[in-house]
């Protein structure tokens, strides 16, 4: 289902615990960190799709959070031709997305990165709110800053320091940087991730053009 303009409409999720911290994703057999995040299907409200959503990627039902913020508008992003499939390149432009800002009522427990036999995420971790972008997939990290930006207000405490730690040395995470690299044969997290490994061996199939889920 694509717009007029060639954007697919989808929905972001910025989960916050009692700290104000964010549920941060490793997308499965990547290096790369997100947010959840995933499209509207025909007939769905955005708060609909952000409870679907929710529930597949990270195992939540809708007592598990409550709404804090939404972004008054679509945010866009587009996505690189070599992401899109061949027979949509021409006429799939990228997402425009509305973004919700949760608060998470239940506990980490709730949390399931295997509620679907297709799971986005393989690991996640608890970040600081401001999220290292470097981390993102490039064509994503401008509408990462503009939905962080935009829904900062509305956070639950005063933590409206704008420290994005964009594309340079000194803004990058050790504790992040190490996901970036394995370590004889196996994967390094940071401190106080959870990873879940992918009980299917096979990766040559994965679909190369989730990143514009």
């Amino acid at each position: 289902m694509l717009d007029r303009d060639g954007f697919r409409p989808n929905v972001g999720i910025i989960l916050l615990n009692q700290k104000n911290q964010v549920f941060w994703g490793k997308r499965i057999r990547t290096h790369s960190w997100q947010f959840p995040q995933g499209g509207i299907d025909r007939g769905e409200t955005p708060e609909q799709a952000m409870y679907r959503e929710l529930g597949e990627e990270v195992g939540l039902q809708p007592e598990h959070v409550r709404i804090v913020a939404r972004t008054r508008d679509w945010l866009r992003y587009e996505v690189p031709d070599r992401y899109i499939r061949r027979d949509a390149r021409g006429h799939y432009k990228g997402q425009k997305q509305i973004w919700f800002l949760l608060q998470l009522l239940g506990q980490d427990w709730h949390l399931n990165l295997r509620a679907t036999d297709h799971p986005e995420f393989d690991a996640w971790r608890w970040n600081d709110y401001w999220v290292p972008l470097e981390m993102v997939v490039e064509f994503k990290r401008g509408v990462y800053e503009m939905a962080l930006t935009e829904l900062a207000r509305h956070l639950p405490r005063n933590d409206h320091r704008s420290r994005f730690l964009r594309q340079s040395t000194r803004g990058r995470d050790p504790e992040l940087e190490a996901a970036s690299h394995q370590h004889n044969g196996t994967m390094e997290l940071p401190p106080g991730a959870t990873f879940e490994p992918d009980p299917q061996t096979s990766v040559g199939n994965h679909n190369r053009g989730r990143h514009a889920s």
